[in-house]
């Protein structure tokens, strides 16, 4: 008997509705690599890399680097963030870091504190990347 068999659905994940949880009062030292969607409570000492959806909530932190497709921020890292679309600071995230993003929402009262690079969509056909500056 296949596994979709066993226990319902298709064999093919989808990602925008898994959530992998680390709550309040869980502290993990070590990287993180994940393939679904992440909230974050507690503390992580340590990278993490996610190919869906980081939330980092209220009481989480996060001291390390953070990669993955979308982000938001209502608790306090200390390292680099690459997000690959969007990433939002609510006004309560504290982040001491640099940040490299296509898109960035930072609500009033949030604190940054790093050099902001805002990358631009990549589409083959429209992006020129030879250019030269005139002296």
């Amino acid at each position: 008997m296949l596994r979709k068999e066993l226990f319902g659905g298709n064999s093919t994940h989808d990602q925008s509705d898994r959530l992998n949880k680390i709550l309040s009062g869980t502290e993990i030292t070590g990287d993180i690599v994940s393939d679904s969607n992440l909230l974050i409570e507690g503390e992580i000492i340590g990278n993490v890399s996610c190919s869906g959806k980081v939330i980092v909530g209220t009481s989480g932190k996060i001291k390390g680097n953070l990669v993955c497709v979308n982000a938001e921020v209502d608790g306090a890292m200390d390292g680099e963030l690459t997000i690959e679309n969007l990433l939002v600071l609510h006004s309560t995230a504290r982040i001491k870091g640099d940040i490299q993003t296509l898109k960035l929402n930072i609500e009033e009262g949030a604190y940054f504190e790093g050099a902001c690079v805002m990358k631009s969509p990549v589409s083959h056909s429209t992006m020129k990347t030879d250019f030269e500056f005139d002296e």
